[in-house]
């Protein structure tokens, strides 16, 4: 009798079963010890993602309860990744960890009372002004329009930031936010990806019109993915000046697509 027979009578289960069983574990733990080398290699990407969201927040928010709920979503990126579905794991976890951050936010208000009353009074200044003038105020313009001062004005638009979590149409809740436009599409279903496409063509139309600084600013932010405080380091200014800027630019953007809807 060979040595393979006496193997597979000796025991009760055959040679190639066994096999077939060692080959399973070694694909599992295989795949669970690349799970968490991406996870591992992905920590630092969680505090990145945390610290632009944040910016946009109010202090009363924890950081330490987004970087909990972003670490959890890297977690159940490195579980649903295939990667001869997704694009690189760097990507799809940006995706997920920005997605968890959201639905940890989802559902707080941070509006200051009567900010809602306050923006909708900025909105129809701005369109007023256009109608009178035949193009959109300036900052400084816009808050003489509204008999305020323009740091008034900064702090109006950085609440409603706040508040909507950069939203960019009408600063409304329910649409999508610049960030998830420019970001990679997962969403592999028609309606989802061509209702994604046409925002993405308003949205681009929209940035285009804006002055270069804006668009700069846009770019450096969304595209290039740079936190406030390497946007001010490359436009030379302070990140406080930044955090206005980006609001502002927000609001205009957001004014321009209401006039391409």
């Amino acid at each position: 009798m060979s040595n393979e027979a006496r193997s597979e009578t000796a025991g009760s289960v055959p040679t190639k079963v066994l096999q077939a069983k060692a080959t399973e574990a070694y694909a599992t733990q295989s795949r669970e010890t690349r799970e968490r080398e991406w996870v591992l290699a992905n920590l630092a990407l969680v505090h990145h993602v945390v610290q632009k969201i944040a910016t946009n927040l109010p202090r009363k928010v924890e950081y330490d309860d987004l970087v909990s709920a972003g670490t959890l979503g890297l977690v159940k990126a490195a579980r649903a990744y295939d990667p001869g579905r997704h694009a690189e794991f760097s990507t799809y976890a940006y995706i997920r960890i920005r997605g968890a951050i959201f639905d940890e936010l989802r559902g707080r208000t941070f509006a200051t009372p009567g900010l809602n009353r306050t923006i909708r009074k900025v909105r129809e200044a701005h369109s007023a002004f256009l109608a009178a003038h035949g193009r959109p105020p300036e900052d400084e313009e816009l808050a003489a329009h509204l008999g305020i001062a323009p740091a008034r004005l900064y702090q109006v638009l950085e609440d409603a930031r706040r508040q909507h979590f950069l939203s960019i149409h009408g600063l409304a809740e329910d649409r999508p936010a610049l960030g998830s436009l420019l970001a990679a599409d997962e969403d592999d279903s028609p309606e989802p990806r061509a209702e994604r496409q046409e925002l993405l063509a308003r949205l681009t139309e929209a940035i285009q019109e804006l002055s270069e600084r804006d668009r700069d600013l846009v770019v450096l932010y969304y595209e290039r993915d740079l936190t406030m405080k390497e946007v001010a380091q490359v436009l030379g200014v302070t990140e406080s000046r930044v955090s206005q800027m980006h609001a502002a630019a927000l609001f205009r953007l957001s004014m321009k697509l209401r006039n391409l809807t």
